[in-house]
């Protein structure tokens, strides 16, 4: 004899609707939500703006500062290394056939070459053996990298002295706006020492 075993069915449970769903309606934005996010776009942009562009400015800056920089005391150790004049000069053309810019030019930012000066002339001559060894060309920025002596090439001997026919040179470098904040300078010494500052904190970088 087969004994069978009934067990009981578990209760089914409808789902109940939430009080008043049937009558739900998706809600828009109202005005003066709408208004307060505008506000709240309209602070964000105006902090953020004015950040974004000082530091996209100042790094622009120091790496126009640092270009010239850099390639001042790579001359200054090749002169050394090569035990002969290597010379930094303003470019007139920094394509081929590579020449310096007359006496007196004073824009770094329209470029510059970097040379082994085999004859001392402070002006690039590949007739006699001068070598380029960097070329750098002008600024896209708009920037202005100038010195007000007019000293259009520094040259290094092979001790690491700069000729520079004064006893110091300052290059000042501007933003095209010519925003006091913005501006950095590049102190070139006789002895072949150089040093960098900025306006907010040097008052003789203007």
């Amino acid at each position: 004899m087969i004994r069978t075993t009934v067990y009981p069915q578990p209760p089914i449970f409808e789902p109940r609707s939430a009080p008043g769903a049937g009558a739900y309606r998706q809600r828009g934005v109202t005005l003066f939500e709408l208004v307060i996010v505008m506000l709240i776009i309209a602070i964000l942009t105006g902090i953020g703006v004015p950040t974004y562009r000082y530091v996209t400015t100042s790094s622009r800056m120091s790496a126009e500062l640092n270009a010239l920089l850099g390639d001042l005391q790579y001359a200054r150790s090749e002169a050394v290394r090569q035990g002969q004049a290597v010379t930094v000069c303003i470019a007139a053309q920094t394509t081929s056939p590579y020449s310096c810019a007359a006496t007196g030019a004073e824009n770094w930012d329209q470029g510059w070459l970097v040379f082994s000066d085999v004859g001392g002339t402070k002006n690039y001559d590949s007739s006699v053996g001068d070598q380029m060894l960097r070329v750098q060309t002008a600024f896209s920025s708009g920037d202005t990298f100038a010195d007000t002596l007019g000293v259009n090439a520094i040259s290094f001997n092979r001790d690491g002295f700069a000729n520079l026919g004064v006893a110091q040179m300052t290059v000042t470098l501007n933003d095209k706006s010519n925003d006091a904040q913005y501006t950095r300078c590049l102190y070139i010494s006789q002895s072949g020492m150089m040093t960098t500052a900025m306006h907010s904190t040097d008052s003789y970088c203007q």
